[in-house]
């Protein structure tokens, strides 16, 4: 697990005033450090240009260009001339020892964006686009210094300097920032980070249930409940997921007669033995009011999804203990509305899914909420994490489904409702990384098969 933060200027501050490291310390570590990447990656005499802009983010290249000088046949590009006056210094140093400087871009092996960084708002000059187009058509391996340039350049790696910052998980910014690796600047990472109630979750964070009690039988696992409405497929994949991530019983809870699988259950009421619900996967409008409020007369962790967020009950739910919500962007600016928190669309969740995750976190703080996305976000409480492993290969009706039962298994099992959320979700990705099918071809029934090689 990482930490990951707003900005990081004021990190930077912290080791001027607290670690009398300067601003040129700072930068001419994280120059090394992309100039080791360079080294490890890249044979000698590789020809690298390096786009430089006028402020740091350009001294950051510039700074790179000088320590590769030698060993490697390195080009610097002004989009604009130095103006900073770290970026002046740099350019004089560079000058010094005879750094090439090219009056037009031509492609190369390797490509460096350092034009603008974190401090950059507003627009790209339409000159400036032009150039990024020019770089993003290069079949160079595409390096972006600190950050790509206004989220507008495909990096094949992203060179991030000190610590992680929110900006680069935006789902609008997938595209962009390829792999993402942390250079140190003068100190070690854990020193360089301070306090921050944002994390990223790594795949290695995963912890699967294990039985490692001997002496217990099926009612040691838990009995996962689950409502089983017009759209019965989703519920029974649900269920399936459920009962094959190690809940020991699964029953659907319905008032009409369904086919099922002979592993799973039916029900027309709970069964005493529940030990954790899951709803709205399929629901549809099976349920009445009244037996909708008799499946949900209880205290048992509960897991909801789908439906259930355009329905009234939403907000008798919200007052639960022992809460999961695993919306998609649609349905969470429904759940937003409701909640009168805000009134938006989804283009504006989708620019600030971090601001819009904290203000529903602070408002229910007993509620688990996992946003989908490209970029999973998961709070509770003051506790926030991203889950940054998605792939495209989820987007398929029914996945969700079985990311819903995962998590219910996990909650019968006695997890924590964030806990449940954590491991539910990096499992749910995990087993989208171990599919070996062509990638528009997973489909819910590969992930649940996929639950037994985890």
């Amino acid at each position: 697990m990482q930490k990951i933060f707003d900005e990081v200027a004021t990190l930077d501050n912290r080791c001027y005033e607290k670690f009398a490291l300067s601003e040129d310390i700072l930068m001419e570590h994280a120059a090394d450090g992309m100039a080791s990447f360079i080294r490890d990656k890249f044979v000698k005499n590789s020809k690298i240009i390096i786009v430089c802009g006028s402020g740091n983010n350009g001294a950051d290249g510039i700074a790179l260009a000088r320590l590769v000088h030698g060993d490697y046949d390195v080009w610097i590009y002004y989009a604009k001339e130095p103006r900073s006056e770290m970026a002046k210094l740099q350019a004089k140093r560079a000058k010094r020892i005879g750094v090439n400087i090219l009056d037009k871009f031509y492609d190369a092996d390797v490509l460096v964006d350092a034009l603008v960084g974190t401090g950059f708002s507003g627009e790209l000059s339409p000159k400036l686009n032009v150039l990024m187009d020019i770089m993003n058509s290069s079949n160079a391996y595409k390096i972006a210094c600190d950050i790509p340039s206004a989220y507008k350049f495909y990096a094949d790696t992203t060179l991030t300097m000190g610590a992680l910052k929110k900006s680069m998980f935006l789902d609008s910014h997938k595209e962009f920032v390829g792999d993402i690796k942390v250079l140190d600047l003068g100190i070690s990472r854990s020193i360089y980070e301070g306090y921050t109630n944002w994390n990223l979750l790594d795949l290695d964070d995963l912890k699967l249930p294990q039985r490692d009690k001997k002496n217990s039988h099926k009612g040691t696992y838990g009995h996962l409940a689950l409502a089983c409405g017009d759209k019965s497929g989703a519920s029974i994949l649900s269920a399936l997921s459920a009962l094959k991530f190690g809940a020991g019983l699964v029953t659907l809870v319905g008032y009409e007669d369904e086919i099922i699988p002979h592993s799973i259950m039916y029900s027309h009421i709970l069964p005493k033995t529940t030990t954790a619900l899951a709803c709205g996967m399929g629901l549809g409008n099976e349920f009445s009011k009244e037996e909708m409020d008799k499946f949900l007369d209880n205290d048992y962790p509960l897991i909801v999804d789908a439906d259930i967020f355009k329905m009234p009950i939403l907000l008798s739910i919200l007052k639960r203990k022992k809460l999961i919500l695993t919306p998609h962007a649609k349905e969470f600016v429904a759940v937003l509305k409701q909640t009168s928190l805000a009134d938006i669309d989804v283009e504006e969740l989708q620019a600030n899914r971090f601001k819009y995750a904290e203000l529903f976190a602070k408002k229910y703080p007993y509620a688990t909420l996992l946003l989908k996305g490209a970029n999973v976000i998961i709070a509770k409480d003051n506790e926030f994490f991203i889950n940054p492993h998605g792939t495209q290969i989820l987007a398929k009706g029914g996945s969700g489904d079985v990311l819903s039962g995962l998590i219910g298994a996990l909650l019968a099992q006695g997890y924590s409702t964030l806990d449940a959320t954590i491991t539910a979700s990096l499992t749910h990705i995990k087993l989208a990384h171990n599919y070996t099918g062509a990638n528009f071809s997973l489909t819910p029934d590969d992930l649940i098969d996929g639950i037994c090689n985890l």
